[in-house]
């Protein structure tokens, strides 16, 4: 991919080299980042720290008071659409950000009436046309700087660039272009900062986009490493211990000979969802998607590395293992899902770094993630039908022949459906209870493949389907498409779980207040008892939910936050006034009940006791205060 435009603030990275600037011994911000991340005042990342385990230790809302949350103020960003992921809070500036045209606000907790920078970006709109799945963001990333360079706040945009602003004023330190609209590759993804880099994904594989991850300098931009997700080994970047523990994974030249021909080059296996990071064993840890096209005919052969868990290493990319969950997908189970890091005791008692990871597949598998061991591979839910288990020894799915996709053939009611039984959605771990608590689509779906051919800059799926609810929801009326469940990985087992009408598309967080939080599609915003799944709370938004819930604390008090503006893939049909059942690759029919219960909106609403905010512990902040001279 061309590096079209780079800009340092204004200068040149020329001339930046030529001042010996770049050259400048680096200071590692990490630490800094970590600490950071250990104050309740904070939430520096996507998930609040490198384990991306959603969870606070905060107890001043718990599930005893949790019913006297109120409103304690909202934020519009004025974007419609669907609004994914959560805020960012560093040293009490809120930093919100919005799906295309990826507008970012910097908000002052003391006075949030009090927009202090903004940023709306000019972008190509042909961006909008490529876009899977509606025009989502789902984003922030912070870097706190260090001797040589202030905070920064790193964003993607629809039309493909990544961008470094700096988090006091909002200006543009520079702007890479990482993915190219004209041949359908979009940016999504939230970018991702470990020590002075970097990370950011790629979308598109609904277009025949072969994905990467790439590193990149977060002070210049400058790019560090690129690695595919299928092709030749060196650029995959597998290093030579590659799968050493696990050999039976696969291990040298699988990238291309797994393919036919060329295929390989417009195969897909983009990422676009989450990433996590262990500073212990130095690896972070991500999902690559589904292959293309849809229709497998078009591409025999395993079809490696696409559906893989990847551990790499952070500073040079090289991969440690990787584990393909789907080989040869059928379905579009699109392996980006959240991963979430964890130590705990094994069924021998022994402690282990876990890697936890509810995948589209419907299978919510545990890893061991110094090394790739498989530690449990269990069904988010018995109605999952393709896959009879997945054994542990080899580590690969026992498929159900009656729900395959193949050519001249219309499968019928194979679960969970190409949105998968978990989707986006950034989910929560409550480390006092050992329990994960995960926001469950319940969508099934007939599948018929089509052939087509490969054209740049144009969808490359292959397959038209049908979806509505599982067998455990209202297939009459299209209701109970959603479920949401408290999971143990040592024992397997499943604490409690309840239905919800949608999808619960966006995630969940917990708290030691013994609290788990989230959004509905519908647009409420719920509270549930960690222990039983009892419902506490809940208060209705202006719009359908699809990002998680964050909390923080401010002077004080404790505050929830959560951003609303239905959309996604999930919100296609209502956002762009779709009819055919079949359209938006099956989510129109599905959802069609959605636009009954909410209606387009955009922004965030934050919460705590008694609608405490600063307005209320002083009526005159943000007052205007006429010039008395």
């Amino acid at each position: 991919m061309k590096l079209l435009r780079r800009t340092v603030g204004g200068t040149s990275l020329v001339a930046l080299l030529a001042a010996g600037i770049v050259a400048a011994q680096p200071v590692s911000a990490n630490d800094k980042l970590v600490e950071l991340a250990k104050s309740n005042e904070n939430w520096v990342t996507t998930g609040r720290d490198y384990s991306e385990t959603n969870y606070s230790p905060m107890t001043q809302i718990n599930k005893e008071n949790v019913k006297q949350l109120r409103t304690a103020w909202s934020f519009s960003t004025g974007v419609l659409h669907g609004h994914e992921g959560t805020p960012l809070v560093v040293d009490g500036v809120m930093y919100i950000h919005s799906p295309f045209p990826n507008k970012t606000f910097a908000i002052a907790l003391d006075d949030p009436g009090k927009i202090l920078w903004q940023h709306s970006p000019k972008q190509d709109p042909t961006a909008r046309s490529v876009a899977c799945c509606d025009v989502v963001n789902r984003g922030l990333a912070y870097w706190p700087g260090d001797d040589e360079v202030g905070p920064l706040i790193l964003k993607t945009q629809l039309d493909g660039h990544i961008v470094a602003l700096d988090a006091k004023t909002g200006a543009e330190r520079w702007k890479m272009e990482n993915s190219d609209i004209k041949v359908g590759s979009t940016l999504t993804i939230a970018p991702y900062v470990i020590k002075d880099a970097v990370l950011v994904g790629s979308s598109g594989a609904e277009l025949g986009v072969r994905g990467y991850v790439t590193s990149y300098d977060v002070k210049t931009g400058a790019q560090n490493w690129r690695a595919y997700a299928t092709g030749p080994d060196e650029e995959i970047r597998l290093a030579d211990d590659f799968n050493v523990a696990n050999p039976h994974y696969g291990q040298k030249g699988l990238g291309l000979s797994t393919w036919e021909g060329d295929a390989w080059k417009i195969g897909g296996g983009t990422n676009w969802g989450w990433y996590a990071f262990d500073p212990g064993t130095n690896l972070f840890y991500y999902g690559s998607g589904n292959p293309a096209p849809w229709n497998e005919t078009m591409r025999p052969g395993d079809n490696k590395w696409t559906m893989t868990i990847w551990g790499r290493d952070a500073d040079t990319g090289m991969a440690k293992f990787g584990y393909q969950k789907t080989p040869h997908d059928e379905w579009d189970y699109a392996g980006v899902n959240v991963m979430m890091l964890t130590e705990q005791k094994d069924k021998d008692g022994k402690v282990r770094k876990l890697l936890t990871h509810p995948d589209r597949n419907g299978i919510v598998y545990t890893l061991d993630r110094t090394n790739g061991d498989l530690i449990s591979a269990n069904k988010l839910d018995d109605t999952v039908n393709w896959v009879k288990e997945v054994q542990l020894a080899s580590g690969l799915p026992v498929r159900d022949p009656e729900f395959a996709t193949r050519m001249d053939h219309k499968g019928r009611d194979i679960c969970p459906s190409a949105m998968g039984y978990h989707n986006q959605g950034h989910d929560s771990y409550d480390p006092e209870r050992q329990l994960f608590y995960m926001g469950i689509n319940h969508i099934c779906m007939d599948w018929e493949p089509f052939m087509l051919p490969y054209r740049a800059g144009q969808f490359f799926v292959g397959a038209t389907l049908w979806m509505y609810p599982g067998p455990k929801g209202d297939r009459q009326n299209y209701l109970g498409l959603g479920q949401v469940k408290a999971y143990n990985a040592i024992s397997g087992e499943y604490k409690w779980e309840v239905m919800e009408k949608f999808a619960a598309w966006g995630g969940t967080m917990a708290t030691a207040g013994g609290v788990v939080f989230y959004g509905t599609l519908d647009g409420f915003i719920k509270a549930r008892d960690a222990d039983t799944g009892e419902l506490l709370w809940k208060f209705k938004l202006p719009s359908g939910v699809i990002g998680h819930p964050m909390t923080y604390e401010h002077k004080g008090i404790q505050y929830v936050a959560i951003n609303y503006g239905v959309g996604g893939w999930p919100g296609v049909g209502l956002v762009f006034d779709l009819k055919d059942p079949t359209a938006g690759l099956g989510a129109v029919g599905a959802f069609k009940e959605l636009a009954n219960y909410t209606q387009m909106g955009g922004g965030t609403m934050v919460f705590s006791l008694d609608g405490k905010s600063p307005y209320t512990e002083d009526i005159n902040v943000g007052e205007y205060q006429p010039n008395k001279s």
